[in-house]
């Protein structure tokens, strides 16, 4: 059971990074700019929404970090 809760919150964290790694502003303005990232980070400071984005991001992260080591410690045993 917990096995198969820890694969599902795997898949989901590795979906939602892959959306907010697309979502970050590159050299060629990411795909944030194109669903209306770059009005908003007009509007309210480019750098509040990027921290924003970098602490999810990294968040995220974490989790699915979490998630494939311990699928590893319970797959081993």
């Amino acid at each position: 059971m917990v096995e198969l809760v820890l694969n599902v919150l795997l898949v989901l964290t590795s979906v939602l990074l892959v959306v907010l790694i697309l979502l970050h502003r590159g050299k060629g303005g990411g795909l944030s700019s194109m669903f209306g990232g770059a009005v908003s980070s007009q509007l309210a400071g480019s750098s509040v929404v990027e921290k924003n984005l970098n602490r999810l991001t990294v968040f995220t992260g974490v989790i699915w970090v979490v998630c494939i080591v311990t699928l590893g410690i319970l797959l081993k045993v």
